[in-house]
């Protein structure tokens, strides 16, 4: 069976993916034929499904009733996540204030930070730009997800927030939902359920062949040292990335819990495959 798999073109997207896209992981089901954008602009193309299985923000799933959640393949922090930067330091009723630059609106990283402090004024931009608009006033603030998360000083700019640790707080140890894989539904939960396990083997196959799959995820490195991929790869490719487990599903349908209290999301109900 032929199909299409969106990934972005970040470090950890491409470890997971690394067994499966280099042949070292075959499959007799599947030929696949990879696509990559920003995980922006995978979340809107799933809103009109264009891909068979695409990497999405957990806050897309809102908005995407067509597709499943994979068990694998899943971004988690473990008492960390998204990060807001500035160029010097103020309080929480300080940023509520702010204009802040957030990498799209249908991000995890967006609707986590309006869980924190509320709504507040916003302007989207790519993530990879995020730094320099908050360096060079442009924005007071800027959310930031992915490697920038790490190297924000390097960039010139400070920590002020963290939305990972308030989160890991907030839910008693839940692991922060950031990014999941999903497959279209219409495609059936026995092809779901064998893809969702071919995509576990090539994770799996990437963490026991670290240097290589890193090697090869370096190729999306946008410039960053070898070390600090590492660095971000150990840090989201871990052992709910493997399989989500309960406190990955728990999680996200926590999340999905109050974000419908809080009237930001539509009332929906979401599909995550099969054990």
């Amino acid at each position: 069976m032929e199909i299409s798999v969106g990934h972005t073109p970040d470090s950890d997207d491409a470890f997971m993916f690394y067994g499966m896209f280099t042949g070292k992981i075959p499959s007799p089901d599947f030929t696949v034929n990879h696509v990559i954008e920003d995980i922006e602009k995978l979340n809107r193309k799933a809103t009109d499904p264009q891909l068979d299985v695409t990497a999405v923000s957990v806050h897309a799933c809102a908005y995407i009733p067509g597709y499943t959640i994979l068990r694998s393949g899943g971004s988690f922090g473990i008492g960390y996540g998204p990060i807001v930067t500035a160029t010097k330091q103020m309080s929480i009723e300080e940023l509520k204030k702010c204009r802040i630059a957030i990498p799209g609106r249908m991000t995890s990283a967006f609707l986590l930070l309006q869980l924190m402090i509320g709504k507040f004024d916003h302007i989207e931009m790519n993530f990879s730009d995020i730094p320099d608009a908050v360096r060079s006033g442009k924005v007071d603030a800027g959310l930031v997800i992915h490697e920038t998360q790490l190297s924000y000083e390097q960039e010139g700019n400070i920590k002020i927030l963290d939305v990972g640790e308030w989160w890991d707080k907030t839910t008693n140890g839940l692991p922060v939902p950031l990014g999941i894989n999903v497959m279209r539904t219409n495609l059936g939960m026995e092809t779901i359920v064998k893809f969702d396990r071919y995509l576990q083997a090539s994770i799996e196959f990437g963490l026991k062949n670290f240097d290589d799959a890193i090697e090869y995820a370096m190729q999306y490195s946008r410039g960053k040292p070898r070390d600090l991929i590492e660095k971000f790869v150990k840090m989201y490719v871990n052992q709910v990335t493997v399989n989500m487990g309960d406190s990955g599903e728990e999680s996200i349908r926590r999340l999905f819990k109050i974000a419908k209290e809080r009237k930001l999301v539509p009332d929906f109900e979401i599909s995550i495959a099969t054990k």
